[in-house]
């Protein structure tokens, strides 16, 4: 896991706790759990003998979007990126910006004819969210399907025919 300074910020403002403390709490949750410091370009995962099955960018600011499409690696997170693009393996970017403008969708072009995979953060209506938690829900099993993780966090209407 990597998290950007701007990351962090997202984190305290939207829900309410300290980064630190949530990054923390995540770590009590899944013991195998590695964080990186993104300013270590020396870290094991960004390297391309580094074995991962691909990257997860969520949510993914087009700062970040863009840096990754012009191939330009300022830090870990974007060094990692470069590197499951040009070891062939699976990256997710996870845009929530709105409305776009052409650089957005230029951008996120060049990402997807490099191999990326771009998941907007937007919602399905068709499993009948209740809550919020259910269209977060959404999200997170459809980025997880994406890297062919199995998952249960919403109903794949697909899978019941």
């Amino acid at each position: 896991m990597v998290v950007t300074d701007n990351g962090k910020n997202v984190m305290e403002n939207e829900i309410g706790e300290n980064a630190n403390t949530i990054i923390s709490g995540l770590k009590d949750i899944y013991s195998n759990l590695t964080t990186h410091d993104i300013n270590n370009m020396a870290s094991s995962i960004a390297s391309g003998s580094f074995k991962a099955n691909g990257m997860i960018i969520m949510p993914c600011s087009m700062a970040t979007l863009g840096e990754i499409a012009m191939g330009i690696s300022k830090n870990l997170l974007g060094r990692s990126a470069d590197v499951c693009l040009k070891e062939r393996r699976k990256l997710i970017i996870v845009p929530r910006e709105t409305p776009l403008n052409n650089i957005h969708l230029r951008n996120m072009l060049y990402l997807s004819e490099a191999g990326a995979e771009v998941l907007p953060a937007m919602p399905g209506f068709y499993h009948k969210p209740e809550t919020i938690n259910d269209m977060v829900d959404f999200i997170v099993g459809k980025v997880l399907d994406a890297l062919n993780i199995r998952n249960n966090l919403f109903k794949n209407l697909a899978e019941e025919k």
